[in-house]
């Protein structure tokens, strides 16, 4: 303690010199001000600095500040536009500051006035007051000294707050710590962190820094809160900026003899059975009700995954937490890949367990929360599981397996008839999140399955089928419903429930030779379908993507909507991977070179290994994809090139879907085919080629539809 004042005058010396050195930029309103006065926009400013525009915009807002030779640069500018642009309001005298005293956790206050009110900030009109021709400044329109020496602390909170309000955690779900100690917050809000070890990071986010989120589901588990690491960060607290060697980029992880991990047991906190990589989980065992639990993500350990979260990793401390600040307030705190999440979110919404109370004690108890899957795995069918897995090696299965998979066929060459070469285009259609349009209300078992032979097929019971299906003659110009690759069945096969059930559609007569059928049944995915809609359509609406738009004006939103916010536009990124990820997870192979057939993975172990439910929802999406090419036929007399998983490739006269898809006379569009729109199961276009180029792609045996946005495409196979 007595170091304290010598430590605070060198503080308050710092604070000073760098007023003097003129490195304190106006606060955010006045910047805001400044560069509205002089007419300029963010991306006119933005491009004058060599920055992205999500910069300048986080600049103005107070969520980030500039570095190095661009805050000189910027405060050239402001200095400049304020020698044009003067403020019309003389600035009021400092109110008192807040005692330095006060307990909690240390906040980054708005410059020079922390228990001025929001709305104290703007000039009072009164009856007799005129207005001004200039726009009127925030209370403090000159360069403010910031109550801290680093410049990086925004120097006001957004008023509109994207955290559920929760007295338990006033600071939201998570945080971004930079190498200076500032761990960034949603809305805006910067909390001092003191922390230099992993094991001090751990205790000050549990004890003081207020940040966590509720349950999803009242049975449930409140989120653990999430420290997102910068590499200086990382580096300050004794990680490598990068994991070195060959084993342990092989792992991910760090070794059992690395200091950190050594401090980590020693302060008796524990690891998941992952250790410590890229997202690791330190923990204790919960007293009471209190979780006593941690999740750190790394970037420079690439725990964002640039294909899940768009160009996250390269984004400023302030901006990453806006974007995962969003995920998490419409989908759920990151807790590892969005794969991880995905599956996360499933038992989240549906917790295993939920309080019970024992009639024999009259005591409170937990048991089993219906609707769920319980808390013990469930070994599947052998037709449903992995050639590796225990249920098939031990018994010797040789039955065949489930083939439900998404869609990778191309027509055959010889079957283009010569009008369609003469057409100029060819358009791809790619159905929004595929697999979560075909979530929604659908049954799966909840408990394991049992075997019948020769049983009588009912579409409403999940599980299943053995049944010949080669005599069903189609158009050879669409594909099998039937079959991933679109050929017809060559004889007796396994499917899901909805495939079978879609031969019946047809008017076609089943008869099953066995079935693995579950007594127990439910819509499990409903509510993470309606929680991932919710997030998809309102993050597309941020982007400008609404409902209310017509189809033309669909296609030019969807055309220009990643410009128009990239944190925005990575979020939504992110909501897709989650829903293909989550329901890859489902059925989650064996990793690593030294595993043998026959022996149980990790995976295994949980409830949520259900390669069944997995194939349900292949299934109902493959033949949501089939029933809307067999009515583009009947009503248009148009065939696909193509079909890769939810994207379809059309010959069209036109750049544009609207040249080829079917409208009633009322110009609306006709039920039962492809739709344009916002939300999961209509569609959106993917892209437009030439038809020789589309035809050139198919005489070489490639699909059009893996190539029609310029690029390669991945095949949705929720792996």
């Amino acid at each position: 303690m007595t170091n304290q004042p010598s430590q605070l005058f060198n503080a308050i010396d710092s604070l000073l010199s760098a007023v003097d050195d003129g490195t304190v930029l106006p606060v955010p309103a006045e910047r805001v001000r400044l560069r509205e006065a002089a007419g300029l926009t963010p991306a006119a400013v933005a491009q004058a600095l060599g920055v992205r525009v999500p910069s300048i915009t986080a600049w103005e807002a107070g969520r980030a500040e500039p570095k190095g030779e661009r805050l000189e640069a910027y405060r050239r500018l402001l200095e400049g536009l304020a020698h044009r642009y003067p403020s019309s309001i003389e600035p009021p005298a400092l109110a008192p500051s807040a005692s330095a005293d006060r307990p909690g956790p240390s906040v980054a206050d708005a410059p020079a006035a922390a228990s001025v009110p929001a709305a104290a900030a703007q000039p009072q009109e009164t009856p007799d007051s005129q207005p001004s021709a200039v726009p009127p400044a925030p209370k403090h329109s000159s360069p403010a000294i910031s109550p801290t020496a680093s410049s990086r602390r925004p120097a006001v909170q957004k008023a509109a707050s994207t955290s559920a309000a929760d007295p338990r955690f006033p600071h939201g779900p998570l945080a971004v710590l930079d190498g200076d100690g500032s761990a960034y917050g949603v809305d805006g809000i910067v909390l001092d962190c003191p922390a230099t070890s992993i094991v001090e990071l751990v205790e000050w986010t549990l004890r003081e820094s207020g940040l966590g989120a509720a349950k999803l589901n009242r049975h449930g588990k409140d989120s653990d809160p999430l420290i997102v690491l910068t590499a200086a960060a990382a580096v300050k607290l004794g990680l490598p900026e990068r994991l070195e060697g060959h084993e342990q980029r092989r792992s991910l992880r760090l070794p059992g003899d690395h200091p950190v991990v050594k401090q980590i047991s020693k302060a008796k906190w524990q690891l998941t059975q992952r250790g410590f990589g890229p997202w690791a989980r330190i923990y204790r065992k919960a007293q009471g009700r209190e979780r006593q639990c941690v999740q750190l993500a790394i970037l420079s350990w690439d725990a964002l995954d640039e294909r899940s979260w768009p160009g996250v990793a390269e984004m400023e401390p302030a901006d990453i937490t806006r974007v995962l600040g969003v995920y998490a307030q419409r989908v759920i705190t990151p807790r590892g890949s969005t794969a991880v999440s995905g599956l996360e979110l499933m038992t989240a919404l549906r917790p295993p367990t939920r309080a019970v109370q024992d009639h024999a004690s009259g005591n409170w108890v937990s048991g089993y929360n219906p609707g769920s899957l319980g808390t013990e795995p469930v070994d599947p069918a052998p037709p449903e599981a992995t050639s590796e897995h225990p249920v098939v090696v031990n018994c010797g299965w040789a039955g065949g397996f489930l083939n439900e998979e998404a869609y990778q066929w191309v027509r055959a060459v010889d079957l283009l008839s010569d009008e369609e070469c003469m057409l100029p285009f060819a358009v791809g259609l790619d159905l929004n999140t595929a697999f979560l349009a075909a979530s929604a209300r659908l049954t799966v078992g909840l408990s394991a399955p049992d075997h019948f032979h020769a049983p009588t097929f009912n579409p409403k019971i999940p599980g299943s089928w053995l049944v010949d299906l080669s005599h069903i003659e189609l158009d050879p110009r669409l594909p099998s419903p039937f079959t991933p690759d679109g050929t017809r069945p060559t004889g007796p096969a396994w499917y899901q429930t909805h495939t079978v059930a879609y031969a019946q559609e047809l008017g076609h007569t089943v008869h099953p030779l066995e079935a693995y059928l579950r007594r127990e049944t439910g819509a499990y995915l409903d509510p993470w379908h309606d929680r991932l809609k919710t997030a998809y359509v309102d993050t597309l609406a941020d982007l400008g993507v609404t409902k209310d738009l017509s189809d033309a004006e669909f296609l030019a939103a969807m055309e220009r909507h990643k410009q128009a916010d990239p944190a925005m536009a990575a979020v939504l990124a992110a909501i897709k991977a989650t829903v293909k990820g989550g329901v890859g997870k489902l059925r989650e192979r064996p990793q690593g070179k030294s595993y043998k057939q026959g022996e149980r993975w990790p995976a295994l172990e949980r409830p949520t290994w259900r390669p069944d439910i997995r194939a349900a929802v292949i299934s109902k999406a493959r033949v949501n994809m089939h029933r809307k090419l067999n009515n583009m036929a009947k009503m248009t007399g148009l065939f696909p090139l193509a079909v890769l998983s939810d994207c379809v490739v059309y010959p069209s006269p036109g750049e544009s879907p609207l040249d080829f898809l079917p409208y009633a006379a009322s110009s609306k569009p006709q039920p039962g085919g492809f739709r344009l729109g916002p939300t999961p199961g209509l569609a959106k276009l993917e892209g437009v080629q030439s038809m020789l180029w589309a035809v050139d792609l198919m005489e070489q045996g490639l699909n059009p539809a893996r190539h029609i946005k310029g690029g390669d495409a991945v095949l949705d196979e929720g792996e």
